[in-house]
């Protein structure tokens, strides 16, 4: 069988580096690449190009929700597992809303990681078993997506620099971050503030914090 090519992306190296341990220990699994941040991951993309990204939603620069979006867009033949450490419910629906084919928890064991990407890589879905407990309807239904998320006035640029904001950066940092000049972070600034109706930076951190910007 030919081996199935992964990339993981999480902000905490020890973790990479079980969870690496654990896929190349299984037969024609490898991770080939890694990456510490989402903006890292789509930039490490461009180069590699995997069968499976396996990212964390709780990641520094881009979050993994964006980057599976990104990723989804960009890379439609890239299947996407997400392992958190939420449980929530909200978390899953905007995970398989963004283009996730599965949801494993970090509380999860590896042979539970194994079984989920073993079966995305024949064409199915995965749910952790811990999340059957979120889930009072169909879990099928929602992996094939009957459950999006409501419709988010920010394009997917303006969605990278609300969580920069929230993160503390500067317009000039986030201008390097994303290789694009002053002048067009401050015109996003202006047209985030406008379509969410908010004037005060401290209020859109507030609004990026209450709306999962933020992990």
């Amino acid at each position: 069988m030919k081996t199935y090519k992964i990339v993981l992306a999480d902000d905490h190296a020890l973790l990479r580096e079980g969870i690496k341990k654990i896929i190349n220990e299984s037969d024609n699994l490898e991770v080939i690449d890694e990456a510490s941040d989402g903006l890292a991951l789509l930039a490490l993309l461009k180069r590699s190009r995997p069968d499976m990204v396996i990212l964390d939603v709780a990641m520094p620069k881009l979050r993994g929700i964006e980057a599976a979006r990104e990723i989804q867009k960009q890379y439609p033949t890239v299947a996407i597992l997400v392992l958190s450490m939420h449980k929530s419910r909200a978390y899953l629906e905007k995970a398989l809303a963004s283009g996730a084919k599965g949801y494993v928890v970090k509380e999860d064991s590896g042979n539970e990681l194994i079984h989920a990407i073993q079966t995305i890589r024949r064409g199915g879905s995965y749910l952790s078993p811990m999340m059957m407990k979120e889930i009072s309807e169909d879990p099928i239904g929602i992996c094939r997506g009957r459950h999006r998320l409501a419709d988010d006035p920010l394009t997917p640029r303006e969605r990278q620099i609300l969580q920069l904001i929230a993160d503390g950066k500067t317009s000039r940092e986030i201008a390097q971050l994303l290789f694009i000049s002053i002048h067009t972070v401050h015109n996003h600034r202006k047209n985030i503030k406008q379509k969410l109706a908010i004037h005060k930076n401290t209020d859109l951190v507030k609004y990026a914090l209450k709306h999962g910007y933020v992990a």
